[in-house]
Formats: structure tokens, C-alpha cells, sequence
């Protein structure tokens, strides 16, 4: 770990993903005590303070029913790291799961697997996730259903590609000659080699999801009002410019800081880790 830290904090680059990753969680997790209108999250109106620029102590600006921007971001970021956060973990041990099983197996295990996989890879992402959203009522839960239905064939592809290489070490030929399960190979021997190429892209995809969750709200099919959310603040302010230019810039402004620190984290880990993905 100090090795790690010591790499990722050396490098500019990384050292600016690692600063602005470490500020995003921090907003998200202590927004209850950061934000000066706690009580602005939900369904709140002042409309004596309605659409006013930024200003003490409204340092975003407010929006068109008077509540604090700045605080709606806050908690915004709270429910795109939680979606995130949920999405991954359900994702990455589906497609981990079904790369080992296709990459070790082999056979028709192989080929079914990887073709179902093929399918899903083959429809634009964001297609995918407003396809399964058009279907479902557009709540944060359906939200998270859709994201990971698009998601899983990432690892799945991923796992299945190192899988493929490392059964053909001598660790593995070692196992298979004292009697070890096909259980034990895959998930104690050839998973552990995996780790590096797993940390990395889930470090990557953390930004992304948050982009893809954005982009469904923006469209009207993700989180719904009175819980903020980046992507539908964006939708809303847009209306309003250029006057109310602070209702989309800042929004917007935390959405690349997200997706730019995490990307920036997930190249400088990729590095540390020895990661070919």
C-alpha cells in the first residue's frame, strides 16, 4: 500500500485523480455536514430566493423553486457514487463469473457464454440501458437494473480473454494433476490473477457509470425530481440559458470532475498494477 501510494502520488497526473476521486467521495459521504441547506436535497421551495446567481451564501447559485445548488450537488454525487458502488457489485461477479467459466471450460460452455455475451456487446450502451428503462417505471432502482444489464459483458469479455492466457500456465496444470476441483482452478488459482485487470477497469467504469447514469436522467429516465441528480439538473438548467448559466455549468462542471478523476485514477492503477486493460 505505501508502495502504491507512494507511485500514484509521484505522478502529477495520478496524483490529481487520486486528489479529486478522494474530494468527490468526501462530498458524497459528508454532505450532511458540507452542504449549508441540508433540507434542499427534497422537496423544498423559496421562492424569495428563487433563480438567483451565485452568491453568499448560495455560492452556486440558486435554481427555479430558490434551493441551493451547490447543496443539490452534494447530494447528487451521494446517489451517482451509490449507484455506481451498487451497479459494480453486481456486474463484476456476474461477468467474472461467466468469463472464468467460458474461458476455463471451454467447449460448449465456451461457446454459449461468449455468444450471449457477443449480443449484449453488440448494442450500443446507452441504447441498451433506455431500452430496458422504456420498459420499467424510471426510479434510481430501475436505474441501477439498467446500467448493469449493459455492464456485465464488459467483465465477462475481459475475465474470459486472461482466463484463456493463464490456463495455460503451470500453476494450473499443477492443480489439475493433484485432483484440484474445477471450482478451486478457476476461482483460487486463476481468479487471483485477475485482481490487477479487475481493480483497474472497475476503478475506470466507476466514472463512466456515473456518466451513463447522467445521461439517462438528462434524458428524463433516471432518478427523478425532487432527488437531485447531476444529469437532470443539467436538463433543467438548459432551458434557461444563457442567463441561467449557473443552473447547467456547474452541474456539468461535477459531472467531469468525476468522470475526469476517476479516469485519471483508473490509468494511473492500471500502470501500478501491471494492468493490460
Amino acid at each position: 500500500m505505501r508502495r502504491t501510494l507512494y507511485i500514484l502520488l509521484s505522478n502529477p497526473l495520478s496524483a490529481i485523480g487520486l486528489f479529486l476521486v478522494t474530494t468527490v467521495v468526501f462530498a458524497a459521504v459528508f454532505a450532511d455536514f458540507i452542504a449549508p441547506f441540508p433540507s434542499h436535497r427534497g422537496a423544498v421551495v423559496d421562492f424569495s430566493n428563487f433563480n438567483q446567481p451565485p452568491h453568499w451564501p448560495n455560492i452556486f447559485g440558486t435554481d427555479l423553486v430558490g434551493r441551493d445548488v451547490f447543496s443539490r450537488i452534494l447530494y447528487a454525487y451521494r446517489i451517482s457514487l451509490m449507484l455506481g458502488v451498487v451497479v459494480l457489485a453486481i456486474a463484476v461477479p456476474i461477468g467474472v463469473t461467466v468469463g472464468l467459466a467460458a474461458g476455463y471450460l471451454g467447449g460448449w460452455a465456451e461457446f454459449v457464454l461468449m455468444r450471449l455475451t457477443d449480443v449484449f456487446l453488440s448494442i450500443p450502451p446507452l441504447v441498451l440501458a433506455m431500452s430496458v428503462m422504456g420498459l420499467l417505471e424510471p426510479t434510481l432502482t430501475n436505474g441501477m437494473l439498467a446500467v448493469t444489464t449493459m455492464w456485465w459483458p464488459w467483465y465477462a469479455r475481459l475475465v474470459y480473454n486472461v482466463t484463456r492466457s493463464e490456463a495455460q500456465e503451470g500453476y494450473v496444470l499443477a492443480a489439475e494433476i493433484i485432483g484440484a476441483s474445477r471450482l478451486h482452478i478457476m476461482f483460487r488459482e486463476i481468479l487471483p490473477n485477475c485482481v490487477p485487470s479487475i481493480v483497474t477497469k472497475m476503478t475506470l467504469d466507476l466514472g463512466f457509470v456515473i456518466l451513463i447514469a447522467s445521461s439517462l436522467s438528462f434524458l428524463g429516465l433516471g432518478v427523478q425530481a425532487p432527488t437531485p441528480d447531476l444529469g437532470s439538473m443539467v436538463a433543467e438548467g438548459g432551458n434557461y440559458l444563457p442567463d441561467s448559466w449557473w443552473l447547467t455549468v456547474f452541474p456539468s462542471l461535477a459531472i467531469l470532475i468525476a468522470v475526469f478523476g476517476f479516469n485519471l485514477l483508473g490509468d494511473a492503477l492500471r500502470q501500478v498494477l501491471g494492468s493490460d486493460q
